[in-house]
């Protein structure tokens, strides 16, 4: 099997970090080369990154300064283990990429959409998705589930905030149909991963009987 990249998207509280390790558990049951990654982190680099966006301290980052930084984490996971994967024909399933960047930066945060394509273009060093899974869950149901422990820095932006982000993702979805697809994130845990494993059989016969 040549590479697949595979990205799971959605606003705080989802649930797409539990699915994503619940598909990753499957795959490598059936004996897939699998590598599964988070955004921002995945590097030495890229994991000190992440702790900068995420400290409540860093209260007032400039939102530019912020997309830069996740630009920087993705670039330097990209060169140092998305692409190396790929070529050695592995699965690679990450929490977020680029998608999450226009969701969240120009989305959320208000910058200019061509501003964030153009970052998002040197970020991800020309790798694109195979498959997304946007996850798609109420914001008011999604914020409780995230704000139940301490809240990060993205966390903590507030609800109205999440609702930006979450139509913009819904944009998204709309878009670029073909890559982008909306799961239903209601319901049980195992009721949402039924639903991965159904969006992903085309992909994955190991799906297709599950």
């Amino acid at each position: 099997m040549a590479g697949m990249f595979i990205t799971f998207e959605g606003i705080d509280g989802c649930g797409k970090t539990t699915q994503i390790k619940r598909l990753a558990h499957t795959l490598r049951s059936s004996g897939l080369s699998l590598v599964e990654l988070r955004e921002p982190g995945g590097t030495t680099i890229s994991e000190r990154i992440r702790e900068l966006l995420l400290d409540v301290r860093n209260h007032d980052m400039s939102d530019e300064c912020e997309l830069l930084l996740y630009e920087a984490s993705r670039a330097q996971l990209t060169q140092q283990v998305i692409l190396p994967a790929l070529q050695d024909g592995s699965i690679v399933l990450c929490d977020r990429f680029f998608d999450s960047t226009t969701a969240y930066q120009a989305g959320g945060r208000g910058l200019d959409e061509q501003l964030v394509s153009r970052a998002n273009a040197l970020g991800c060093c020309g790798v694109i998705p195979t498959r997304t899974l946007v996850f798609d869950l109420d914001p008011e149901e999604a914020y409780a589930r995230a704000t139940q422990t301490t809240p990060d820095r993205l966390e903590a932006a507030g609800l109205a905030f999440q609702k930006r982000v979450q139509q913009r993702f819904m944009g998204l979805a709309q878009q670029e149909s073909d890559r982008v697809k909306l799961i239903d994130a209601s319901g049980t845990i195992l009721q949402v991963e039924a639903r991965v494993k159904r969006e992903l059989a085309d992909i994955f016969v190991e799906l297709a009987d599950e």
